[in-house]
């Protein structure tokens, strides 16, 4: 019989461990800069506006002696809509199955209502080891800083939660993000690469070009569209009859909004807001991927489609 022992196995060496992570807190708490932070690459959307993210993208980290894989779940929040009870849901089985939850406080912002709902529901898993990170640490004072961290370990008392960390970190500067992710990759379980190298994310690439547009949308416009906006790539290939090396991705999708107003609002005058847009995808999408994109947006109405079953099953919800 042959020895199947690794080199670590035999005592030459820290042993490889791998594990999901998944960030969590209310809107806009900083997850998903924090996860591209890590990654290195944009593989999650990052907009001003909050309860953007609605897809469990992986990011992953690849490190000689680990793989973190980050798993960026929807912010949780009080359902209002069919869509925000599947969010929920989403994110109830999600913590279930992970390795490690992070819980994201924003360091300019004092502890309330809505992290204290996250951290309860977050302490119903029960195997989960948890982490407090406090995020946005660019944005306060020392002795701001100072102060919610002892609200953090304060919240974790009350709620029976027992932080394995709390950790302070500006994803934007790039403070402390380093030592984030050493904390993380020592709280994993040992195991082998469950990725292959130089994977970023096991979203396919049309649910990231989706994303990317998605991103593109959301930038600038009025508050009241949002949740409204959902994205489908009808078509997404390679142009035929193309040399090797100018190659050219052909991407169709459709922009899907609830009302006419919005779709006014999209297409701007004279369809200016949507050329913008497409241009700014486009650039994203190509430094995502590498290759030159042409694409081609179409605003759709779909009425109503968050409250909608068959509609939410036929935009990927």
């Amino acid at each position: 019989m042959s020895d199947h022992r690794t080199p670590q196995q035999d005592g030459q060496g820290p042993a490889h461990r791998s594990g999901f992570v998944s960030f969590v807190g209310r809107p806009n708490a900083g997850k998903s800069t924090l996860t591209n932070a890590l990654v290195g690459s944009k593989v999650v959307i990052t907009s001003s506006k909050p309860q953007t993210t609605r897809t469990v993208v992986r990011g992953i980290v690849h490190r000689d002696d680990a793989q973190l894989i980050l798993v960026d779940t929807p912010g949780l929040h009080r359902p209002r809509t069919l869509l925000g009870e599947r969010l929920n849901d989403l994110v109830k089985t999600t913590l279930a199955e992970v390795d490690i939850v992070a819980v994201c406080f924003p360091a300019n912002e004092k502890i309330g209502p809505g992290d204290r709902f996250i951290v309860k529901e977050m302490s119903k898993v029960r195997r989960t080891i948890k982490v407090a990170i406090a995020t946005k640490t660019d944005l306060a004072e020392p002795d701001q800083i100072g102060n919610h961290l002892l609200d953090i370990a304060k919240l974790g008392v009350e709620t029976g939660t027992e932080w394995a960390e709390i950790v302070p970190v500006s994803a934007k500067s790039g403070d402390q993000v380093t030592l984030l992710e050493d904390l993380l990759v020592g709280l994993l379980p040992e195991g082998p690469q469950l990725y292959p190298d130089g994977d970023l994310s096991d979203a396919p690439e049309e649910a990231i070009v989706a994303e990317l547009i998605r991103e593109a949308a959301l930038e600038g416009v009025r508050d009241e569209l949002p949740h409204s906006i959902a994205v489908v790539v009808e078509e997404m290939a390679l142009r035929e009859g193309r040399d090797a090396d100018r190659p050219l991705l052909d991407i169709h999708a459709n922009l899907y909004v609830e009302r006419d107003s919005q779709k006014g609002i999209m297409i701007g005058h004279k369809g200016a807001r949507l050329r913008e847009v497409g241009t700014a995808a486009r650039k994203q999408i190509e430094a995502l991927l590498g290759t030159p994109v042409y694409l081609d947006l179409h605003i759709k109405i779909a009425k109503d489609w968050q409250r909608d079953p068959r509609q939410l099953r036929k935009l990927g919800f």
